[in-house]
């Protein structure tokens, strides 16, 4: 099997004790960097665009409420169900082979999906773009930390990578709001003309595979698909008993979770038993890349939990379009700016779990100051809480993924990547699912849209409080280890 492992030809670190913010990337690595970062866009634009044009798909489709969270959670559960898959595939296959492949079917069905007339089909579409994603996204990971040697150089290609990815996160719900004003069909027609751009550069920079490394290799064996499909329903089913615990029967939903349980439980055995299982169980020991994940889940969650509210306030109560709402939210690009450019330097200077936890601190600030919004509030009082948000990603995005990966063989390194995505992605689908039943149960209850609002809030603030448990206990064991 072909595992791209070649170094890209990288000027080393010079004895730079600041290391991080004054090595250059350049030439060749310099263009792929570019590439890989514009896939890592690509992917936070596509899933927070769907945020703002939610409202107009409502409109045309006639979606309730919990039907609405799905065509996020249809992608996302793609995404997060064959992400371990997506990256043990890269590790076994080829990291070139299989990012060149996932890219050009997340063309195709992004398009697909801008041409459905009913629901299923836009639903299908959805699925098959986040099962797409769960491939690309661990290969060009670890296509970074496997080409650039480890060090300084390698921390900051990872944090400009992390912090552009967080970016199209904030820059989507803008770019979003645009494109839904042109209609919201365009939020699947746009990333077709941006990817297809990018694969087109792809193909002559993203390494191809070592025929001398790959020879000094043992032959790997086929991937793990029985545990990828089972831990992929296993999600599915706790998740929609989540979203249905608002409005479903309790034997319903105490259903999904047995049987959501039961599935996790044979994941687990599938995976004693593979001979190349998708997650090898000794794996899931590393105490440093466990707590990354979970910080990763916790920052998710909140974000795409509080996004949803959000939207929904501005343009359903307050009847703002979605070109109005896009701007107002345009601060959270702030990350895009301060990611590349401060945060490395942060890192280098202070340490990856310092700056983490203020990040993620910075994400319960934003969550805690939309609470005293009102039905009369202006643009002004919910600056402030837009605003944390956009820090929160500049300072916890790129030192997670930096964390995720740090000391991790480079033949596990699709394995970290899927795990980090995993873990993001889940997170995020457990806590729009979370928000959005909660949302219902407090419309059911007959209390006005903003109490409704406030109280859906629990969701996003119970994962930032996880998120800074997570981040006090990094910091701590970064102490320790001095």
């Amino acid at each position: 099997m072909s595992t791209d492992t070649r170094p890209l030809p990288i000027e080393p670190p010079r004895g730079d004790t600041i290391g991080v913010a004054r090595d250059r990337i350049r030439g060749r690595a310099l263009g792929l960097l570019i590439v890989l970062c514009g896939a890592a866009f690509l992917e936070g634009v596509d899933v927070a665009m769907f945020g703002i044009a939610l409202p107009a798909i409502r409109a045309e489709l006639g979606l309730a409420t919990g039907e609405l969270q799905w065509v996020v959670s249809a992608y996302i559960l793609g995404y997060g169900g064959f992400m371990l898959l997506g990256g043990r595939a890269a590790d076994l296959l080829g990291r070139r082979r299989v990012f060149l492949v996932s890219l050009g079917v997340f063309v195709v069905f992004s398009g697909l999906g801008g041409l459905a007339s009913e629901s299923w089909m836009l639903l299908v579409a959805r699925a098959a773009t986040g099962v797409a994603a769960a491939f690309m996204m661990p290969a060009g990971l670890s296509i970074i930390t496997t080409g650039f040697r480890e060090g300084p150089l390698r921390t900051r290609a990872l944090l400009i990578y992390a912090g552009i990815g967080a970016a199209g996160f904030s820059i989507g719900l803008v770019v979003g709001g645009l494109l839904t004003m042109l209609g919201w069909r365009w939020v699947f027609f746009a990333p077709v003309i941006v990817s297809t751009v990018i694969l087109v550069l792809a193909v002559p920079l993203v390494p191809k595979p070592d025929p001398q490394r790959d020879a000094e290799r043992p032959a790997r064996g086929r991937a793990d698909v029985a545990g990828a499909l089972t831990v992929t329903a296993a999600f599915l089913a706790l998740i929609t008993a989540i979203e249905q615990s608002s409005h479903a029967d309790p034997i319903v939903t105490g259903s999904l979770v047995a049987v959501g349980a039961l599935l996790l439980a044979a994941f687990v055995a599938i995976e004693r038993r593979a001979a190349e299982p998708l997650v090898r169980l000794a794996f899931l020991r590393r105490v440093p890349q466990l707590r990354a994940y979970l910080g990763a889940a916790a920052l998710a969650a909140g974000f795409l939990g509080f996004q949803f509210l959000v939207v929904l306030h501005l343009q359903e109560q307050l009847g703002w379009n979605s070109l109005a709402t896009s701007l107002a939210l345009l601060v959270l690009g702030i990350d895009a700016i301060l990611a590349p450019l401060l945060t490395p330097r942060l890192v280098a200077r202070f340490g990856l779990w310092p700056v983490t936890l203020t990040g993620l601190a910075a994400a319960g600030v934003s969550f805690l100051l939309f609470l005293p919004v009102g039905a009369d509030s202006t643009y002004a009082a919910m600056f402030p809480s837009f605003l944390a948000l956009g820090l929160a990603f500049t300072f916890a995005y790129g030192p997670l993924t930096v964390a995720a990966t740090d000391g991790v063989p480079d033949e596990d390194q699709g394995l970290s990547g899927g795990l980090l995505y995993t873990a993001f992605q889940v997170g995020a689908a457990i806590g729009l699912a979370a928000t959005s039943a909660m949302l219902t149960a407090a419309e059911t209850d007959g209390l006005e849209p903003i109490e409704a609002t406030r109280l859906a809030l629990i969701v996003p603030i119970a994962a930032a409080v996880v998120g800074v448990a997570t981040g006090i206990s990094g910091v701590m064991a970064s102490r320790r280890s001095r």
